[in-house]
């Protein structure tokens, strides 16, 4: 550990020019083309054999480390953000934080992943089994965990073990939190506000539709949640409008908490459907819930990790189920947990912020975590 330290020391001015760097190339879910592009290039240009780093078809930048086993162990990074800007965003620095929409989540994550990867490179180290440092597509949103997907696909019967950078290390995710993500699209009639007064109007319509859906009362079995997110439709102020959408989920750490909200969100469609309204439902996203897992071992691998983190950072992360790429594997009873290397707030939000200072503890735990491994 001692001369991991010694390069963490070394490398922390790269990582924040690195941090910013990544922060300036646009990737948007599905778009992540030029950070995948990127991060290729400099696997390659830091020491990575040009025949281990690849662009797979899901945009995931894989780079394979051949071990003393064909068992796979799984290191990744989201390259994709939650934002749909095609041009830079704004990067900043001030009070001892780094500004920038998707500094946090997940780009930090991603650079000190990229770090780590060379650190592994130029000593020459071999893994006690095959390694995959990932910076992987589609983590957000509608993504739809695309590029995990794509990852368990061509690996996950050789893969023992998955460890997702994602979010900040003051937590850790252990268990998949599973949603389904739909949009919805309610067609009438409409016509002009004053000739045809009293044909049925779609945002309307809608409206009585998400009304039922907050009316539903979620199993107490597990937290259970639904949200609709998005609305949009209608033309014109004097025009009774004719279509109008909503982006609705919900989410359980349970799958019959899941199955329950899934006939409960079929019922209130169907009632509304046989009263004559036109209803368009499209299943948009669907993120699995924890399978059959080995608890013994998934249990060692939180208390692992959770000491690597108290032992840099002097707190116990609070352990929970999430929604992030880990719900793939553990879905397929693969092991797998997520944390962060980095404290901050505002996620999600174009006011994302992460402390500057706390770059050296995150990539020390992460560094430890991978280093497990070799």
């Amino acid at each position: 550990m001692d001369e991991l330290k010694r390069y963490i020391d070394a490398s922390l001015p790269e990582l924040y020019q690195l941090i910013e760097k990544l922060c300036g190339i646009p990737a948007p879910s599905h778009h992540e083309e030029r950070r995948a592009e990127f991060c290729k290039n400099w696997l390659i240009e830091n020491g990575a054999p040009a025949g281990q780093v690849q662009i797979d078809a899901a945009l995931n930048v894989v780079y394979k480390i051949p071990g003393r086993s064909d068992q796979v162990a799984v290191f990744m990074a989201h390259t994709d953000t939650v934002f749909p800007d095609m041009e830079p965003m704004p990067y900043q620095e001030e009070n001892g934080r780094m500004y920038a929409p998707g500094v946090g989540d997940d780009t930090a994550n991603l650079a000190v992943l990229l770090l780590l990867a060379r650190y592994v490179t130029q000593r020459g180290l071999v893994p006690d089994c095959t390694v995959l440092f990932v910076a992987n597509s589609c983590e957000e949103g509608l993504g739809n965990l695309k590029g995990c997907r794509q990852l368990m696909q061509d690996y996950g019967e050789q893969t023992v073990e998955v460890i997702s950078f994602d979010g900040y290390y003051n937590g850790l995710a252990n268990d998949a939190v599973g949603s389904t993500r739909y949009q919805v699209t309610v067609r009438t009639e409409g016509g002009h506000s004053f000739g045809n007064f009293g044909n049925r109007n779609a945002i309307h319509q809608l409206a009585m539709i998400i009304d039922e859906l907050y009316r539903i009362q979620v199993p107490a079995q597990a937290k259970t949640t639904y949200n609709v997110g998005v609305i949009s439709g209608g033309t014109s102020v004097n025009t009774i409008a004719q279509d109008a959408s909503m982006l609705y989920e919900y989410r359980s750490e349970s799958l019959t908490c899941q199955e329950y909200m899934k006939k409960a969100f079929e019922t209130v469609i169907q009632r509304h459907r046989e009263a004559g309204l036109e209803i368009e439902v499209e299943v948009l996203g669907n993120r699995p819930c924890a399978g059959t897992i080995d608890q013994q071992r998934q249990q060692a691998l939180t208390d692992e990790l959770c000491a690597i983190i108290q032992r840099h950072s002097g707190k116990e992360p609070t352990v929970s189920a999430s929604s992030t790429d880990c719900n793939i594997p553990l879905s397929m009873g693969i092991n797998a947990a997520c944390f962060g290397v980095c404290l901050g707030g505002g996620a999600h939000t174009r006011g994302e912020w992460i402390e500057k200072a706390s770059l050296k503890t995150g990539f020390a735990i992460a560094g430890e975590a991978v280093l497990r491994r070799f």
